[in-house]
């Protein structure tokens, strides 16, 4: 028999989870549990705010793939965590919250710091729970782990009254760690369906998300390719499922994707969506997306089947899995005219950023920073225009290297995460590419990051605005910047001397690439500051509701 607590209960099971590092902030409602898991190997890391703390747990859990956990104590604390797990939603990312509450007798009384965390969370995670004796906790502890891995991963929520963690029990034995479920596979004559529409087709397109990434479905997704002679697009979250320079990966779709890869899929007859759902940043007019082609939909959740976009046969289940068993069925074959027309689309709607070839433009100080980091670097990004020119000139060699906030589009979500990536990769070139709106919104978890001294290196483009925001104001509203511009400009790189960091302005410097290669190579963390002009805007670009071909371009903002 053992004797214990609810709380000890909890960080047994975060140990025995294989769980080493956890975030968070104690306060009145969880001290029992901080103190608990104190007792354990399980290295805490205080982050400055808990929304915080949910992006470092996000970076760890996106990196390894696997469920990681977050604290936060009750009212406030729970509330300021709320937007990494909706975040956490969006992006199908595993999360273990646990949420410190009231006692139970105070319960619906409107105690101090009471909020129903409970209800707030319902649509929000994956699955939530309110623990109302320790002896369940055991049970719940296992649950929230396969359920947070099963499946379309996601976020589980624990809220546990201060009375439960401190109450005492008696077990007979410690539950074994839980066990993600492998998913279902779809129906013979279902994938029979599917291969008869591949194999019919003349001008078919791969198109992958972040499911298909996220499973490794990389080679699975080749090798169809190679057979379909087929290029394949990607979502944002689906960059680096092929290396960027793959001469099958023709680039991200979308709102700011490459002209080339929309009009080709505007002309396609098939379309093959593994593990993305259809969302409207990719998409553009949904009605007017792919207006031609048959659509084989392959996700892990049935949900996703027809809730966008209707398929004509829907596969549900493991993308690299049903990818396997679909392949056999569908004769290889080339098709040269396809790979005509989309040879003649890049030769004429070239994507060439400005400026690749100097570091003092955004472009080209990205490509010098992925240059010298090596193609082993995780990047972060915040959300925005850094994210945008992240997304499009970042050399993505594998998946789980290019972590960014896809479906929530959460500012400041870039520096928190590039802490949890940096905690989960030790030893890993890690880099956060931001925006000064970005990275204002989560500041002050630079005191952490200086605290734990990894070597993360901040990419500050600063342009004074919050520039997705103005650029979607000169496009669309005739150029009233309304509340879209900083009145007060931090000196940043002040800011993290404060913090006790390294940190570079590379408008002072003569030798730009120089002064950037000198701070990613410095130990601990680092932050590079480049001005911006606040009226360089990201293209191409899709208006919000029109078609994907009907881009904005640099110079006209004209259709293309």
């Amino acid at each position: 028999m053992i004797q214990t607590t609810g709380a000890r209960i909890i960080a047994q099971s975060i140990v025995r989870h294989g769980i080493d590092v956890v975030t968070g902030i104690p306060g009145g409602a969880n001290l029992p549990l901080f103190d608990a898991i104190a007792e354990t190997p399980v290295r805490i890391v205080l982050a400055r705010h808990e929304q915080g703390a949910g992006f470092i747990s996000q970076g760890m859990a996106r990196v390894t793939g696997r469920p990681q956990v977050c604290l936060a104590t009750s009212g406030p604390g729970a509330m300021n965590l709320l937007t990494a797990i909706a975040d956490a939603k969006a992006d199908s990312v595993p999360l273990v919250c646990i949420t410190g509450q009231v006692p139970r007798g105070l319960i619906g009384t409107d105690a101090f710091q009471e909020v129903d965390v409970y209800g707030l969370t319902i649509p929000i995670a994956k699955h939530n729970m309110l623990a109302r004796r320790a002896s369940d906790l055991p049970r719940m502890m296992t649950e929230a782990f396969r359920i947070a891995a099963s499946g379309r991963p996601g976020p589980v929520v624990i809220d546990v009254p201060r009375d439960v963690q401190t109450e005492a029990v008696t077990l007979e034995a410690w539950p074994e760690p839980a066990r993600s479920e492998a998913s279902s596979m779809p129906h013979p004559a279902e994938l029979a369906k599917a291969a008869a529409l591949l194999a019919g087709s003349e001008r078919p397109v791969l198109l992958c998300g972040g499911g298909a990434a996220r499973c490794g479905a990389g080679a699975a997704v080749l090798a169809l390719a190679d057979a379909l002679d087929a290029p394949v697009v990607t979502t944002l979250m689906g960059l680096g499922l092929l290396p960027h320079d793959h001469p099958r990966n023709a680039g991200m779709v979308g709102m700011h994707g490459r002209p080339a890869v929309n009009h080709a899929l505007d002309g396609c007859d098939l379309l093959v969506a593994v593990g993305a759902r259809f969302d409207d940043r990719a998409t553009g007019d949904a009605k007017r997306f792919c207006p031609g082609a048959a659509v084989v939909h392959i996700d892990i959740d049935p949900a996703e089947h027809h809730k966008n976009r209707r398929a004509h046969v829907a596969l549900a289940g493991d993308a690299a899995r049903v990818l396997d068993a679909l392949l056999p069925l569908v004769p290889a074959r080339r098709r040269p005219d396809w790979d005509g027309h989309r040879a003649a689309l890049r030769r004429e709607h070239a994507f060439l950023p400005p400026g690749l070839d100097d570091p003092k433009s955004p472009y080209g100080m990205l490509v010098a920073a992925a240059e010298l980091l090596g193609p082993d670097a995780l990047v972060t990004t915040d959300v925005g225009q850094n994210q945008m020119r992240a997304a499009q000139v970042w050399p993505c060699s594998r998946p789980g290297r290019f972590l960014t906030s896809g479906g929530l589009g959460t500012m400041g979500f870039g520096l928190p995460a590039a802490i949890g990536a940096a905690l989960a990769a030790p030893g890993t070139p890690v880099a956060c590419v931001t925006g000064d709106g970005g990275l204002l919104m989560n500041i002050q978890e630079m005191a952490t990051l200086a605290e734990l001294g990894l070597p993360v290196k901040i990419l500050l483009m600063d342009n004074g605005v919050l520039g997705l925001v103005r650029q979607q104001q000169a496009f669309f509203v005739e150029g009233r910047y309304t509340a879209s511009t900083f009145g007060a400009r931090p000196d940043f790189p002040a800011l993290a001397a404060a913090f006790g960091m390294a940190c570079v302005d590379l408008d002072h410097c003569r030798d730009a690439r120089g002064a950037l290669a000198a701070a990613l190579r410095a130990p601990g963390p680092a932050l590079v500051r480049l001005a911006v002009d606040p009226d360089a805007h990201v293209y191409p670009m899709v208006p919000p509701g029109a078609a994907n071909n009907e881009m904005i371009l640099e110079g006209s903002h004209a259709k293309a």
